[in-house]
């Protein structure tokens, strides 16, 4: 990858770490609202749902968490010089992929390997 395109990448990953950090702090707020008398007098079905919810935001910011470390690791790779190069391998990954996915750690090749070894 040539210099400019690095600097495309790093801007579009700390966009996308800008959204995630985002979407922590909104899924936060979320479950920080208090429910109207939650657990006094409400139907069992609201309770649940209240229960649902706060499930759900737990999934949503996990997912958050582990995919701004992700975000986190590819510019650590930028600043160190190695992003665009396979963690497995040590072949450069397809620029296609890295736009598709900023973040990607290994060529499909690796990646298909890894996916098979789980």
């Amino acid at each position: 990858m040539a210099k400019h395109e690095f600097a495309a990448m790093r801007s579009r990953l700390e966009a996308e770490r800008e959204r995630l950090q985002g979407d922590i702090v909104a899924l936060d707020a979320e479950d920080q609202q208090p429910s109207d008398d939650a657990g006094i007098g409400n139907h069992l079905a609201d309770d649940a749902t209240d229960v649902m919810n706060r499930e759900r935001n737990a999934a949503l910011r996990n997912n958050a968490n582990d995919l701004l470390a992700q975000v986190g690791a590819a510019l650590e790779r930028i600043d160190a010089g190695t992003y665009g190069t396979c963690e497995r391998c040590g072949k450069p990954i397809n620029p296609e992929r890295l736009e598709a996915l900023p973040y990607a750690t290994y060529c499909i090749t690796c990646q298909a390997e890894v996916e098979r070894e789980r």
